[in-house]
Formats: structure tokens, sequence, C-alpha cells
């Protein structure tokens, strides 16, 4: 025994596929990914628009639409299934155990009821017994968490009278009204400014500390994820190519489309580093996804067989895998070409 404590499986989601059926044909949005979240850590999930990060979230949530259909896989919460959950208890689970923060807290706020209602209707509809009183008691206590400096004159406007920045705030206070286990962040700063987008991250790593929750943080940021995350998976369309704690993804990536999003974080220290060039490649479309690897369209070190076979997951150490075939024995490094 080291002493050391075994952390706790919190959520695992495995082998998950799911697509949308429209005019044009099926679009495969998630392909087949597994990963898992420990209780009280930050995992990054890490990709470009379109890559499946958000239709991976609303699974969990239970908020897929109804042109989109589950073909496989499992998602369990504390070993419950949460795919086998009836509607009715999905929404007593949704928002207690899991909650989201979604992009655009302005298209989920209702802009007819004011904020104090919809945090206040928000926990009475997870605690029957308590009063309105201590609702609004404790609603004054979150918004006053989240940085909000008047939550009593917040609590009586309505979105629309508010900053994207306040906006986001009050998303985060309904979100976390409940104490929830597990946070779902999806690209939570996204539409904000520089100096907000500081402020949301830091309320954010507060409040996951002081809970001691689990987050999955949603972006297309690397800069996000070296600050806030301790393991990453990077996704890209709807396959997940790398995944490792982060000091490994950032120092030691192996993935050429890992490389590709690193390359493109601006360093101002960096000294005879190669400018980054964007691809002038088609980016794939989840309607036509390409055989073999995924990546191959666009990868600067595409072989024959990246064309005709997916490859299989290789472990780079202990807490560090990555799916390409460069990384097969016989096969020459990435970086050595």
């Amino acid at each position: 025994m080291n002493g050391m404590i075994k952390p706790e499986l919190l959520l695992e989601v495995k082998n998950l596929n799911v697509s949308f059926f429209t005019g044009q044909g099926e679009l495969h949005a998630v392909n087949g990914i597994s990963y898992s979240v420990m209780k009280g850590e930050i995992m990054g999930l890490v990709g470009e628009s379109g890559s499946g990060k958000s239709v991976e979230a609303y699974t969990i949530m239970g908020l897929l639409p109804i042109s989109a259909r589950i073909n496989a896989g499992s998602i369990h919460f504390e070993g419950r299934d949460l795919l086998a959950f009836t509607k009715k208890e999905m929404e007593a689970f949704r928002g207690k155990e899991i909650s989201m923060i979604f992009q655009n807290p302005m298209s989920y706020l209702d802009p007819v009821f004011t904020v104090e209602r919809q945090i206040v209707e928000t926990i009475c509809a997870h605690d029957k017994t308590i009063t309105k009183s201590s609702a609004r008691a404790l609603c004054i206590e979150m918004l006053q968490k989240v940085s909000i400096r008047d939550p009593i004159k917040v609590m009586k406007q309505y979105p629309f009278e508010l900053s994207g920045g306040m906006c986001q705030r009050v998303m985060i206070a309904i979100a976390l009204i409940c104490k929830p286990k597990l946070l779902i962040a999806d690209e939570p700063t996204t539409s904000l400014d520089v100096m907000i987008q500081a402020q949301i991250i830091q309320i954010l790593k507060e409040l996951q500390k002081q809970n001691n929750m689990a987050m999955i943080y949603i972006t297309h940021n690397f800069g996000i994820v070296a600050e806030v995350c301790d393991r990453v998976s990077v996704i890209y369309g709807g396959y997940i190519l790398e995944r490792g704690v982060t000091e490994d993804i950032f120092y030691s990536a192996v993935h050429p489309y890992t490389k590709v999003l690193l390359n493109a974080i601006p360093y101002t220290d960096a000294k005879n580093e190669e400018p980054f060039s964007p691809s002038d490649k088609t980016p794939i479309t989840p309607l036509h996804l390409p055989d073999g690897c995924v990546y191959h369209p666009n990868c600067s070190y595409c072989m024959d067989i990246c064309r005709t076979s997916f490859p299989p997951v290789t472990a780079i150490n202990a807490n560090h895998s990555a799916c390409c075939w460069l990384l097969t024995n016989d096969q020459t490094d990435i970086d050595e070409r």
C-alpha cells in the first residue's frame, strides 16, 4: 500500500454512437467514443466546431432532439444506466446530479421571467419541501458566489436587461444551485470578451474546488484546457483521437491533429518556431465521413493504410493513448518523419 487514495469513478461512457437523420441523409455525429470521469476531476473535451462535443454532452443530459438516434453504447453515472432512464426519472436527475452550462445563455434563459423566478423554480423543482423564502435566500447566496455584486437588484431583472457576462453568471448559478456531482460546461466563455472569460473561468474553478465537483469542460481553446483541466480527450469527426493527462497532451502530444491544434495557440515568447499555416483542404462533414482514419484527408503523414482502416488505440503510457497508424510498431514515429 502506498497510501494513495484511489479516485472513484463517477461517469463512464462506452462506445457511444449517435446519428441525426436529415433530408440529406444520416449525419454521424458521435462515433463510438469512450471515456470516464472521476469524482472531483476536470476533464477537457477538445475539438473544432462540428466535432461532436456538444452532441455527446446533450446525450448525457437526455436533451437530444427527436431527429437524433443513439445507435449503440452506454452511459453510466455512479453505476446507473442513464440511457435506461424514463423521461420522469431524467427530469428529476437532470439539474440535481448533473447540470450543464450552455454556450449562449441568452438562448436558454427565459426572457419573460425574472432571474429570481428562474433560480427559485430550479430549487423548488428538486426540493419539494423548501419554502419560497428559503429558496430566495439560497438564490441570493448563489448569486454572490458567482460574483454578482448586487444580487437583490439582479434577481428582479429579466435576462435581456443583463450583459452577456452577467447572463453567464446567472446560468452558472442555476446550474450549481442544487450542488450537482458533475457539471458539463459547454464552451461557457465563447461569446464573452477576454476579461470576462478570465473571471468566469476563475469562478468555475473556485466553485468546483469548494464542492469537490467533477466537470467536463468542452472547448476548442487549448489555452483554457491548460488552465482548467486535469485530463484531456481530443475529438475529431465524432472520434476521440488522443487522450491523456493535461501535461502529456501539451508537452508530449503524438497525434497529428492534436499537434495542429497546439500549433494554433499563439505564443508571445515563441522563438524559431514555424508559423501556423491553416490547412487548405476541405473540412470533413459528418454526412460523408471518409473511410479509414477520419483525419486522413487533412493529415500530412497520411499513408495507404490510413485511407482504408481506422487505427487501433495505442498506449503511450499508463495515462496517455492515441489512435494513429504512425504509433504502431511497424510504422515510423511522427517526430522522425
